[in-house]
């Protein structure tokens, strides 16, 4: 069974790719990283103004965009295949924001600055064009369902894809016919498979949200307790970004979509975006003559479906992800479950990103069974327990319907990825995977390690409320990205011309509509 015990399918693929022909096949996957963060105030509230337009058009821009919010800046890097490079883009991007940020910051936790409630979280626009009214409408509808607060929050997605050189060497452990692009879908989905079985591990080695600020829960009902005045947190918490107040709340209950394969994946999806819900018909679509939302269906769009990690490719205009997904197969997943790092300037650090590639590798290669409804719901359990009490001494989860304490199990798959990180490492004098990982395990034996053990250890030293840390690590971020000598003045130029281009080519998307919203939204749903 996967996850338990000696995985001799697992240890017959690795020996295949150690006696690999070819050096280094498990080297250079393309990575990518999009880094939410909240611009706030100086005195740590959510900005109330527009997007700045010398960042371009949130619409066109393919780097620097809005999430929810338009207080929520999205930084979107290309994909690298080092991961150096991939940091230093990112780097590069946060100076340039800070360029034309002059009074403002960019909120360095995952959990939101101090708000006000639902009102003071200003939904993205993104003009006039039938997409950017789309986009809106969209977000709107989120508004209504889930309520704005739980959009503030931010997080880091980590997009990968396998070299080109691994999939050969796979089929061949796999003893599959041919590496072609359903073979190659097959796999991703037996990654997604495991992460469901795995991604608990990921909370608990990065999860930095132990703590809010009471604004978040004000008038709603919690269980959390009263760290300072203004702070709320559990005290063995990982991430309350990925609890039940945070992304995994209840509304999304009745979503369940199958990984088993592209097409149950792509089956459960169309239901989802195509069954009408009986609370949100209650909002209503369009009332007195505005959208509240795009429909009153379960999911309004796919993207709609929050998960831990996505299989995608990258879509043309006007294509809904499935229908990528269907036409050329899974070219690259997307791991959503990683919190803000609060403590890197990026919000992210290399040995972060190359655990997650040696971990990727894991997923892919350990045994993956189809995962049946029974064993979903002890998954997501699981997944929910790190959430809330990761480090608690001696925490137990479910491993094929027995008792295993996390601790063990994590250590079990860290010994797993030993071999794994070597063939990252092939050529590196200074085994930098290798060395990643010896981190990660440094803090499964040691909890007090893990980042949310840090931060409350910084709550509890410094006497600060969680507003005050985050607003201190805040204005730490923006003087490291302004005083950051010699700037890359070539790309900082070119971030200036992309920003440009992106204004005009939305006054393009605008100019170049021809039918009304109504007749818009009737097509793209047809499709």
């Amino acid at each position: 069974m996967s996850g338990s015990g000696i995985d001799r399918a697992f240890e017959r693929r690795l020996a295949t790719f150690v006696n690999a022909r070819e050096a280094g096949v498990l080297q250079r996957g393309l990575k990518g990283v999009e880094r939410e963060s909240l611009r706030v105030s100086p005195a740590g509230h959510i900005e109330q103004s527009a997007h700045p337009i010398a960042l371009g058009s949130a619409l066109a821009h393919e780097h620097i965009t809005t999430d929810y919010s338009e207080a929520l800046i999205e930084l979107v890097t290309p994909p690298f295949a080092e991961t150096w490079e991939l940091l230093q883009y990112l780097c590069d991007l946060h100076q340039f924001v800070y360029r034309h940020l002059p009074d403002q910051l960019l909120w360095a936790a995952s959990m939101p600055c101090i708000v006000e409630g639902d009102e003071s979280i200003p939904i993205a626009t993104y003009g006039r064009s039938n997409i950017g009214q789309m986009k809106e409408v969209y977000r709107r509808g989120l508004g209504f369902r889930y309520g704005r607060l739980m959009q503030a929050i931010s997080g880091v997605h980590f997009n990968y894809s396998f070299p080109q050189r691994f999939w050969p060497v796979l089929a061949e452990a796999m003893q599959a016919r041919k590496a072609d692009r359903n073979f190659i879908s097959e796999q991703y989905f037996a990654l997604l498979r495991n992460y469901r079985r795995f991604g608990w591990l990921i909370l608990y080695l990065f999860g930095n949200s132990p703590a809010l600020c009471s604004s978040f829960v004000k008038g709603r009902d919690h269980d959390l307790q009263t760290l300072s005045p203004g702070t709320l947190f559990d005290p063995y918490a990982t991430s309350l970004r990925m609890s039940d107040l945070g992304y995994r709340n209840k509304n999304q209950a009745g979503v369940q979509i199958s990984v088993n394969s592209l097409s149950e994946y792509v089956r459960d999806l169309s239901a989802a975006v195509s069954t009408p819900h009986p609370e949100y018909q209650k909002i209503g679509v369009k009332v007195n003559g505005e959208y509240r939302q795009l429909n009153a269906n379960l999911l309004q769009i796919e993207n709609e479906y929050y998960s831990y990690i996505r299989p995608k490719r990258v879509a043309r205009s006007g294509e809904h992800p499935s229908e990528a997904l269907k036409r050329g197969g899974v070219e690259y997943v997307e791991f959503r479950a990683l919190d803000v790092s609060a403590f890197d300037p990026v919000g992210v650090n290399q040995n972060k990103l190359r655990f997650l590639e040696a971990f990727a590798a894991l997923c892919v290669l350990k045994q993956s069974d189809p995962i049946g409804a029974s064993e979903q719901v002890h998954l997501d359990a699981n997944h929910a327990i790190v959430a809330r009490r990761g480090r608690e001494p001696g925490l137990k989860l479910n491993r094929n319907n027995r008792p295993i304490e996390l601790r063990a199990w994590a250590m079990e798959l860290i010994d797993s990825m030993r071999g794994i990180c070597e063939l990252l490492d092939e050529g590196e004098a200074s085994r930098p995977y290798t060395a990643a990982l010896e981190l990660q395990e440094s803090k499964v034996q040691d909890p007090a390690l893990t980042p949310s053990a840090r931060t409350l250890d910084e709550l509890r030293s410094s006497g600060e409320s969680f507003a005050q840390l985050a607003l201190r690590m805040s204005h730490l971020h923006k003087a490291y990205f302004v005083e950051l000598y010699p700037p890359n003045e070539q790309r900082l130029a070119e971030f200036a011309t992309e920003a440009e281009d992106s204004l005009r080519k939305q006054a393009e998307i605008e100019a170049a509509d021809t039918m009304t919203f109504d007749q818009f939204l009737a097509q793209y749903f047809r499709q």
